[in-house]
């Protein structure tokens, strides 16, 4: 078979280039978008949520606000992330909490370059998935919503939601009602009698060695003032 040489050699190589590119284009989409991660996932425990933003703006601006929607968590717990406050939205009536906003102080926000890692700490519900429709707000205005679920064909959306899978791998005795890990109970201390027969067990061995060498060192003085005599 002979090698591919002039055209047909520089037709290959433009038909692989542009392959190539495609896949890239279509691919690069996918990992920019907002994901969320849970150390604890399993039905009704409580778990700290992670929400991976990136920013995608291609005219330079920052995201500057961030909203995830709830599924009416019984209590949340933001955690401090500097150049942001957080707001909880509470149902009162209910006793849950509805949704949470991540708002960038003035001069702070996420580039196009940049991603940043959101966390909050919720009671997780006692199903199999569990959905997390987010709002990204950039600083120009435009707004991006990732509310889309999975396509019929199980394909994925443009904006997909940030959906989590939950799983009852976890040992729950692994964890406290915090939803922090479990303090581990001190081994408990000898007996008091235990201790006792212990110190009464060392004692009387302590007695018959000593016993045991008086003993011998009476019985060599014994022989020894014997021969003493008989050489006299």
């Amino acid at each position: 078979m002979k090698p591919l040489t002039g055209a047909p050699w520089r037709a290959l190589l433009g038909t692989a280039a542009t392959v190539t590119a495609v896949g890239l284009l279509t691919a690069a989409p996918a990992s920019a978008h907002v994901h969320v991660d849970a150390d604890n996932p399993a039905p009704g425990s409580t778990s700290i949520l992670t929400f991976r933003v990136p920013g995608e703006s291609e005219s330079g601006a920052v995201t500057t606000q961030l909203t995830v929607a709830l599924p009416d968590v019984a209590s949340a717990r933001t955690e401090v992330m500097p150049g942001w406050t957080a707001k909880l939205d509470r149902d009162a009536a209910a006793g849950t909490v509805k949704s949470v906003t991540w708002t960038a102080a003035p001069g702070v926000g996420i580039s196009s370059d940049q991603f940043a890692l959101f966390k909050i700490s919720v009671r997780l519900p006692e199903s199999d998935t569990v959905s997390f429709p987010a709002t990204q707000t950039y600083s120009d205005g435009s707004v991006v919503r990732w509310d889309q679920a999975p396509l019929p064909d199980g394909s994925e959306p443009e904006h997909p939601a940030p959906q989590l899978t939950l799983s009852d791998s976890t040992d729950p005795a692994g964890q406290d009602d915090h939803g922090g890990p479990a303090i581990a109970s001190p081994a408990p201390a000898p007996s008091t009698a235990s201790a006792v027969d212990t110190a009464v067990s060392t004692t009387d061995n302590s007695a018959r060695w000593l016993a045991g060498g008086a003993l011998t060192v009476a019985a060599v003085a014994v022989v020894v003032a014997l021969l003493a005599r008989r050489r006299s």
